[in-house]
C-alpha cells in the first residue's frame, strides 16, 4: 500500500478514495442530518440562561459524534444516525423526568451547589473538593466588580457553573482580589484598613497584632493588609 502512494497526488489529498459523485451524496446527507438534529435539539427543551448541565454537555458531545458518521461514511446509512439521535433524545428526556421526580437523581446527574465564600472567607476545603482554583474564582469576582472578599456575604458556585454572589450591606475589610503589583489601582477602587490584616490563603480577617501568627481559620502564616 505504501508503494502506491504518490507525493502531491491532489486527488488523493483532497478526496481520498471517495468518488467525486459521493460529494453530492454528502451534501444531501448533511441536509437531512442537520434538519433532524434541529428537531432533536428542539425537543431537548429550553436552557436556563443558555447554561448546560453535566448531562446536557455530554449529550452535545454525543450529538456531534453521532451525526458525523452518517454524513460522511459511504457504508453507513442515514437511518443509523437518526436512530442514534432518537435514542439520545429519549435518554435525555428520561433523565430530565427522573430529576424532577427524585432529588437524589438530580444531585447525581446534575451536580450540586457549593458554597465557596462565607462572610468574606474562602471555603478552602469545598473549593478543593470541586477543583475550583482561587485564581479562577477571583477572576469571576473581578468581572462582577468585586475587589475585596469583605464585600461578600455568600458566594455560591452553582451546579451549572454559574457563580452567584450576595454582597454585604455594609463595607467590611477583606482580602484584596486585585492582581499582585496593582498597588496604585488599590488606591482608586478601595482604601487600606491599617488596623486589619487578611490571610492570603483563605481571606480571614484579623487584627494587625496577629501578623506573623497562624491564621485561626486555616493555619496559614501569610498575611496582607486588608482593604475596604
Amino acid at each position: 500500500m505504501k508503494n502506491n502512494i504518490e507525493p502531491w497526488d491532489w486527488q488523493r489529498i483532497l478526496l481520498g478514495e471517495t468518488p467525486v459523485e459521493f460529494l453530492l451524496e454528502v451534501f444531501l446527507r448533511t441536509i437531512v442530518m442537520y434538519g433532524f438534529l434541529l428537531v432533536i435539539l428542539r425537543f431537548l427543551g429550553k436552557r436556563m440562561d443558555a447554561q448546560l448541565t453535566i448531562t446536557e454537555f455530554a449529550v452535545m458531545i454525543l450529538l456531534g459524534a453521532i451525526i458525523s458518521v452518517p454524513m460522511q461514511m459511504q457504508d453507513k446509512g442515514i437511518v443509523l444516525g437518526v436512530t442514534a439521535l432518537t435514542c439520545v433524545l429519549l435518554f435525555q428526556r428520561g433523565i430530565n423526568w427522573l430529576t424532577v421526580k427524585n432529588q437524589r437523581v438530580e444531585d447525581v446527574t446534575q451536580g450540586t451547589m457549593s458554597t465557596v465564600i462565607k462572610n468574606g472567607v474562602l471555603q478552602i476545603d469545598e473549593m478543593q473538593r470541586i477543583a475550583l482554583s482561587k485564581q479562577n474564582l477571583f477572576a469571576e469576582l473581578r468581572k462582577k466588580k468585586i475587589f475585596n472578599l469583605g464585600q461578600i456575604k455568600r458566594a455560591y458556585f452553582e451546579a451549572c457553573g454559574l457563580l452567584n454572589v450576595y454582597e454585604e450591606k455594609n463595607k467590611k475589610p477583606g482580602l484584596s482580589l486585585l492582581p499582585h503589583g496593582e498597588n496604585k489601582l488599590v488606591e482608586v477602587v478601595a482604601t487600606v484598613d491599617s488596623g486589619k490584616m487578611s490571610c492570603i490563603n483563605c481571606g480571614f480577617v484579623s487584627s494587625k497584632d496577629d501578623h506573623g501568627k497562624n491564621c485561626d481559620n486555616c493555619g496559614a502564616r501569610e498575611w496582607a493588609e486588608a482593604i475596604i
